[in-house]
């Protein structure tokens, strides 16, 4: 058997310090696979994804309003009973981190059908207590009528004031966050529109001047800072504007859905104390 010398080459001694490692993969796939390293990392939680990016939508299409209604229960219920707090550390952030439009709709929509039942139900037992022998017709035209008072102040308003701002050059305060801060102020007319079933007139009015100043404030405190924000100082006179509607409209809810009372007959022998019940 025979034995061939081979002289060994220098570079190999030099250790690991004289190798170097090239790719011969091309631009193509080295950048394929920097995506796939930089996806696997992002699903770590390492990576921030800057390079996908959702298409934009128009504002008539349906995506373009799909984010907003894609929040828990849990955060619309905890927005609600945070407009009831003015001393909550949330109350001027209960939009962040971003808005809904979710609550917004339902609110309005909820308090429609609480205006229209707690009318009907106040107006049959004042009925009742009045004259017990007397048949009640109920009023649907309240109904529509609740619907188009409320629907006009929730969305009309906010986007006619949001208007208002772009054209006074006002842009830190989207459509949607408008839409956000006047929707959520009616919640505290709901739980006020049932306790108005009792047939008693001065806590009616108690509670309409209650829920008034609530909601009058939660507008007001998340309002006026934007109003601020407009280089013209006569912006800010929108906020008297904004109270006089918000006022408009409680007295408005007491005239037209908190007004019923009990009629007794006057007369010789009545007690004058029951006229007031």
């Amino acid at each position: 058997m025979a034995y061939v010398a081979v002289d060994a080459d220098d570079r190999l001694e030099e250790g690991p310090e004289g190798l170097e490692f090239k790719s011969f993969l091309g631009t193509d796939a080295r950048a394929e696979q920097r995506t796939q390293s930089g996806a696997s990392n992002l699903d770590r939680g390492y990576l921030t994804d800057h390079t996908t990016h959702k298409g934009s939508s128009g504002f008539w299409t349906v995506d373009y309003y799909q984010p907003y209604f894609d929040v828990d229960t849990s955060t619309v219920l905890k927005r609600c009973y945070t407009t009831l707090l003015p001393t909550s550390p949330s109350y001027l952030t209960i939009l962040t981190p971003s808005a809904d439009l979710y609550g917004p709709f339902w609110i309005p929509t909820t308090l429609i059908l609480a205006l229209f039942l707690s009318s009907s139900l106040a107006a049959s037992i004042s009925s009742y207590l009045s004259d017990p022998g007397a048949a009640y017709e109920y009023d649907f035209g309240l109904l529509s009528l609740a619907a188009t008072i409320v629907y006009i102040y929730t969305f009309a308003v906010p986007v006619l004031l949001w208007l208002a701002l772009r054209y006074f050059g006002v842009g830190e305060w989207g459509v949607a966050e408008a839409l956000g801060v006047w929707g959520y102020s009616l919640f505290v007319w709901i739980p006020v529109s049932i306790l108005c079933v009792i047939p008693i007139s001065i806590l009616r009015w108690v509670l309409v001047g209650l829920a008034f100043c609530l909601s009058g404030y939660f507008l007001v405190a998340n309002v006026y800072p934007i109003l601020a924000m407009a280089d013209a100082k006569a912006t800010r006179l929108l906020i008297i504007v904004v109270g006089a509607l918000h006022a408009a409209l409680a007295l408005t809810f007491k005239v037209l859905f908190f007004s019923y009372y009990v009629v007794h007959d006057i007369g010789p022998g009545a007690d004058p104390i029951r006229r007031f019940i």
